[in-house]
């Protein structure tokens, strides 16, 4: 089995956004604001192709449920869960941070905005190994609705 394209494609959004995260926290940080702003909103372009590949593949084809060793199967659960919620936590921080940023509502957020980078950081690093561990280290399971893939039932 090769390496299942739509998946390896979001991943690769999600580290991109990463990485445009880290080019726009230094150009914040030499005070070139308007690269700043281009750069933050690429990451936020990026990580919404991101999801909707995941979302189009969860709706129209299913999630890959874990495929490795039954004894890290809860291990594995633990961590996509952590993954999940880091996400969605990410994701919300990301859309008031650039909000914030538009209407320059620059106490909000030169507040949430670091906070927002490190969470970011944390998505893509636990994204990509989720990604490991179910495409590239072990050989994916069943292609099933969330719930069973995410839980087991």
């Amino acid at each position: 089995m090769g390496v299942p394209i739509l998946p390896t494609i979001s991943t690769s959004f999600i580290v991109i956004s990463a990485v445009l995260v880290a080019i726009g926290w230094y150009l914040i940080i030499i005070r070139k604001v308007e690269a700043h702003k281009k750069v933050m909103l690429a990451a936020g372009v990026s990580a919404l192709i991101f999801f909707i590949i995941y979302i189009s593949r969860t709706v129209f084809i299913g999630n890959t449920a874990f495929g490795g060793p039954d004894e890290l199967k809860g291990y594995y659960t633990f961590f996509l869960i952590f993954h999940i919620t880091l996400a969605t936590v990410g994701a919300v921080f990301g859309i008031v941070s650039i909000i914030s940023g538009l209407k320059t509502n620059l106490k909000l957020h030169r507040r949430i905005g670091p906070i927002t980078s490190i969470i970011w950081f944390f998505v893509a690093i636990t994204g990509v190994a989720v990604y490991l561990l179910l495409y590239i280290i072990y050989e994916g399971g069943e292609t099933t609705s969330v719930i069973k893939a995410i839980l087991g039932f």
